[in-house]
């Protein structure tokens, strides 16, 4: 045994010994770069302590697609004014085979040593991984770039401010939070936490600032940052920054910045601002900005690096041009660092600027028969993917304000359509094949869009009307309601812009019906040969049952073929339903027409003077009819009122509903009873109380009764408990027996035999009472007071099983009385046990809702007399 430990312990120190040699990791991080196809670049970058006999020429990664592979060393530095951090940079490139979302990995055995957020870090592997997303309907996607590196310091008591600088090549969106650092297999570590703050430490979800006011104590420190990146709202990847922080114990305030946080540009538009930089312990300081508006190959922005003694001040310039319009804002980086003989503190902040393109310009809308066409110039922009039409009725007047792209909602503009190419610049606008109707004015506007999804501004607003070249439909009305001798009045406004010339006549027009409002087939069903012949009567229609739906068409027979001039956008009829409803009907009706309906009148029909009244006027579609008699008869027609709103139709256009009938009855159930159960334990009852749904809710009906379920369970089924038929009594006593466990619902039912929903349902338990608990000390020494081991009030314990025993593990007592009634005497011999502390395990049986069910107490009694028997 003593070889077999000191084998044992000389294992554990050879293994602390490796781990020791073995540590370095302080931070990594991993990006990639889409090459073509499926294939991908990736660069991992890594900070380790040089003073570690441990190197890493190559490192292996997981590619997320079952396969690994090794990256080899590409670079190699030690980091200025830090002798014991080495950056490494690995570079590899890797073909998926298949799209997919792949978490690329990579795991080292040890990060450094004394990292003060991760319990026993030697021993810590440091796993980092970056999700992609492989989708070629997407398009392609390289990651950010994080421009500042993961190793960053700070001061004891002052602000911490560090930003990973993150560009994204291809404008994507990017969102940052903050996440615990991985270890073996990309667990969580045991015993990690977020690093102390005085008052907080966070991340700004938009700009990516992490913010720690303020450290605490002094010690290295590694947090991790997930950096997401969207393009339309799909996540494209997901970038893990594991990065060290050296908090020092040092006497230095961090240096300020003053920027400008948001600028929205015109393409083509010169910025020009000024970044201020000051220092409150008047440090020297280094003013130097980053982000993609500097690198990017078309017409940079230029921040020249600015040293100097405090006050400093940068200015950032940017000839902008419509290469740089994209959906997302440029984020620019400023970052001002201090030259401090301590340590040296940075501050930074973001500049987000937005680059809009111009409007389309010159819109014109033209009419054409049940069309318009649409012309605008190409977008001076060339990055341009093509353009979104939107219409209205009407004009609004839009003008875009500044940095306000698209077509706003607010606007009542409606997206109808768009072209896909920037050089197709017309668009006829037909309502997706259906033609657009006469009369209203019809407004246009339209945008460039771009593929990332930049929107440029709105093009200015152009609107037209129709010609009236071809008839239009006026009405389509029941005159006569009937199963099968049913008729309709059909009108149409005959063409008055006709081409006399291209179609000099005769003329014919011939009426189609079809039936609902969404017809499969069309049949002719009438033909007229007058143009100023402008009505029809359609008959032997079941009109009681079904809408029916007409369009005309006008043929020129001048020619020997007939020649078809156009076609009436189809009208239907308006059809009424009813629902009963107590001592009221609910009508309802439906249409589809070309023109606008905006009022109208519900005619009820009188049987004493044997015509329809007018009842009431709506301008929805619905109407409620009160007052009435349940079990009566109602027979009911709608006249709708409407108009085409331009000169030269029939106004207003009047058009009456097939005749319905209902009887009212009471068809409304009660509301949902509110149930609330009160226990009583020591005489075991549930008082059960709910509301009535008269008083407590929007029902105006009655109640004839309540019906009270119960379940000793939860798993059911319920059984009636009691039916109470005295609407006004709203409580119930349950005596249930030995326990007050079970689950109660009820339903509220009326005087005709309508039933509510079921209430919530409500289940008790004996934790609603006094549980069964054991007190730790008692006295038995025959004085009248506390003389035996009694448990606390309880309640639904059918049975326990307890065993009692002194330190030696031997039982002194044991019982299944739950009320134990224990005098401090050996069970078996009867003499008194000793003064001191027992231990005991005792068995509960409660009549629980789940059933009989057994709970474990464990603890200790101490026994507080003079002992008069022996030490057992």
């Amino acid at each position: 045994m003593k070889n077999t430990l000191k084998t044992f312990l000389f294992l554990v120190a050879a293994f602390a010994f490796l781990n020791l040699s073995a540590t370095h990791q302080r931070a990594a991080e991993i990006t990639f770069r889409h090459i073509s196809g499926y294939t991908y670049e990736f660069t991992l970058v890594s900070y380790t302590y040089t003073l570690s006999p441990a190197d890493r020429p190559t490192l292996d990664v997981q590619w997320g697609d079952a396969t690994s592979g090794t990256l080899p060393r590409i670079n190699q530095q030690a980091v200025p004014g830090a002798p014991d951090i080495t950056r490494n940079v690995y570079l590899g490139t890797h073909t998926f085979q298949t799209p997919g979302i792949f978490q690329v990995t990579m795991e080292d055995p040890n990060r450094n040593a004394g990292v003060l957020n991760i319990p026993y870090s030697v021993n810590v592997p440091m796993f980092i991984s970056t999700t992609i997303v492989v989708n070629p309907l997407i398009g392609p996607n390289s990651s950010p770039i994080l421009t500042f590196p993961p190793i960053d310091e700070g001061c004891v008591g002052v602000p911490f401010y560090h930003n990973p600088g993150a560009n994204d090549p291809d404008g994507d969106s990017l969102a940052y939070e903050l996440i615990p650092c991985r270890g073996e297999d990309g667990l969580n570590i045991l015993g990690y936490t977020y690093p102390n703050a005085s008052n907080s430490f966070s991340i700004d979800p938009v700009t990516g600032t992490l913010t720690w006011d303020s450290p605490i104590t002094q010690g290295e420190y590694n947090v991790a940052i997930l950096i997401k990146e969207y393009r339309n709202g799909i996540l494209l990847s997901a970038i893990t920054r594991d990065m060290q922080i050296n908090i020092l114990a040092c006497n230095n305030q961090p240096p300020v910045l003053n920027v400008i946080n948001y600028i929205c540009v015109d393409a083509g538009d010169f910025i020009s601002f000024n970044v201020t930089a000051t220092d409150p312990d008047q440090d020297n300081l280094t003013l130097s900005a980053t982000g993609g508006a500097l690198t990017t190959a078309s017409s940079p922005a230029s921040f020249p690096t600015v040293n100097g003694n405090p006050p400093i001040t940068g200015t950032f310039t940017w000839q902008t041009n419509c290469t740089h319009v994209k959906n997302n804002p440029w984020p620019v980086y400023f970052r001002v660092e201090d030259n401090n003989p301590e340590v040296n503190l940075i501050d930074i902040q973001t500049t987000f600027i937005r680059v809009v393109a111009p409007a389309p310009q010159n819109l014109t809308a033209t009419a054409q028969a049940n069309s318009i066409q649409l012309l605008w110039n190409i977008s001076p922009c060339d990055g341009a993917s093509g353009y979104k039409i939107y219409r209205r009725t009407g004009s609004y007047g839009f003008i875009p304000a500044q940095c306000e792209t698209g077509v706003p909602a607010y606007t009542g503009y409606s997206f109808i359509g768009q072209t896909y190419n920037i050089n197709d610049t017309t668009f006829i606008d037909d309502n997706n094949g259906i033609g657009l109707n006469h009369g209203p004015e019809y407004c246009y506007m339209v945008i460039a869009i771009f593929p990332d999804g930049a929107e440029s501004y709105a093009s200015n607003e152009a609107c037209a009307n129709l010609i009236k070249d071809i008839p239009v439909i006026t009405n389509v009305s029941i005159r006569e309601t009937d199963v099968t001798n049913g008729s309709v009045f059909v009108a149409w406004s005959k063409p008055d812009a006709l081409n006399t010339v291209i179609y000099p006549g005769p003329y014919e027009y011939r009426i189609f019906r079809g039936q609902d409002f969404t017809p499969a087939v069309f049949s002719e069903v009438g033909t007229l040969t007058n143009l100023n012949d402008t009505t029809f009567i359609d008959t032997l229609i079941n009109t009681k049952d079904f809408a029916w739906a007409y369009y005309i068409e006008l043929w020129d027979f001048s020619q020997a073929s007939p020649v078809f001039i156009g076609k009436t956008i189809q009208a239907t009829s308006v059809f009424l339903d009813i629902q009963p409803f107590d001592q009221a009907l609910i009508l309802s009706w439906e249409f589809f027409v070309p023109w606008a309906n905006s009022s109208f009148t519900i005619y009820r029909y009188n049987e004493t003077t044997f015509s329809f009244d007018s009842v009431g006027v709506s301008n929805s579609n619905t109407f409620m009819d009160t007052g009435l008699e349940n079990g009566i008869e109602y027979c009911y027609k709608i006249k709708s009122t409407g108009s085409y709103f331009t000169p030269g139709f029939v106004n207003p256009i009047i058009n009456f509903s097939q005749v319905s009938c209902e009887i009212p009855e009471d068809m409304v159930s009660p509301c949902s009873p509110q149930l609330t159960v009160d226990t009583e334990c020591e005489n075991p009852s549930n008082l059960l109380s709910w509301t009535n749904p008269i008083t407590d809710c929007d029902y105006s009906g009655d109640v004839g009764q309540y019906i009270l379920y119960y379940s000793p369970s939860t798993e059911g089924p319920f059984s009636v408990l009691h039916v109470e038929s005295d609407p006004y009594t709203l409580s119930y006593r349950h005596f249930i027996g030995q326990t007050v466990a079970g689950c109660y619902t009820m339903v509220a039912i009326d005087t005709v035999g309508n039933i509510s929903a079921y209430s919530d349902t409500i289940c008790i338990d004996i934790d609603e009472c006094d549980l069964y608990l054991l007190p730790n000390v008692f006295t038995p020494n025959d004085d009248g007071f506390n003389d035996t081991w009694i448990p606390f009030p309880y309640d639904f314990v059918e049975k326990i099983d307890l065993q009692v025993f002194n330190r030696w593990g031997k039982v002194v007592f044991e019982t299944q009385d739950p009320d134990v009634g224990w005098n401090g005497k050996h069970f078996q011999n009867g003499n008194d046990v000793a003064d001191g502390v027992y231990f005991y395990i005792c068995e509960v049986f409660e009549i629980r809702l789940s059933g009989l069910t057994q709970r474990t107490l464990t603890g200790s009694v101490t026994i507080m007399r003079i002992s008069t028997g022996n030490n057992y």
